[in-house]
């Protein structure tokens, strides 16, 4: 097999089998764009853990992505998907960039849920982009941006069960998409507490990267509770 990719939380490689790939994810860790860096002995297992069962509900619940199945604690099988260079935010609760860039109140609940894009671009710091700007920069076309946006908010309804089973909060999250090589849009990358913002509903303690990007926790520990959380649905 050969190293088709490798990012900041995971390596890709090629298989014998067309268009499927195998992911394996690292032991790395990394916020603010990469300007903070550890490896945590145990971390791609547990995001690799924690994408599968939520890639396996979510097709329970007819949402495609490109998962085909766990191969161990750290690798997956993947459909081979084009990725769209654009990076899918939906808020249900004010966190993060949108209270410093709109002044909303941390824990300000949105009366629906708000829906965002930004351009995967590291040299320009992934800036927030509008629909017309994904249409001017050939990203999407408009009828793949609607599929996108639709299927986002779909996501968002099943997440947020899943959660409100676990008693917990869904705030927010980033996700992925991609094209196969016949034009099926697929969610695509991972869903764990790397990409997602969650809060105990009660006491509203993290189960995210948070505790890692403020130094509030153990970011394994935090992982590992809500993955064991996560496997008693």
């Amino acid at each position: 097999m050969t190293l088709l990719y490798e990012g900041k939380a995971k390596r890709v490689f090629n298989t014998e089998k067309e268009n499927i790939l195998r992911i394996e994810y690292k032991d790395e860790v990394t916020a603010g764009n990469g300007a903070k860096k550890d490896e945590m002995t145990g971390k791609g297992r547990l995001n690799n853990l924690i994408t599968s069962k939520i890639f396996g509900i979510l097709q329970t619940r007819d949402i495609e992505s490109h998962f085909v199945e766990k191969l161990s604690d750290t690798e997956q099988l993947v459909k081979a998907v084009e990725i769209f260079p654009l990076e899918v935010v939906v808020r249900n609760v004010a966190a993060g960039s949108i209270c410093k860039r709109l002044g909303f109140e941390k824990g300000h609940q949105f009366e629906k849920p708000l829906l965002e894009l930004f351009y995967k671009k590291d040299e320009l710091n992934d800036p927030l982009i509008t629909d017309d700007h994904v249409e001017l920069l050939n990203i999407a076309t408009t009828e793949q941006l609607e599929v996108i946006k639709n299927k986002a908010l779909q996501v968002n309804t099943v997440l947020s069960e899943i959660m409100e089973e676990m008693n917990l909060l869904l705030v927010d999250f980033k996700i992925e998409f991609g094209y196969t090589a016949d034009g099926e849009i697929l969610l695509a990358d991972e869903i764990s507490p790397d990409t997602c913002r969650i809060w105990d509903k009660d006491t509203h303690e993290n189960f995210d990267k948070d505790v890692y990007r403020e130094d509030t926790g153990s970011l394994i520990d935090t992982y590992e509770t809500f993955y064991n959380k996560l496997e008693e649905l």
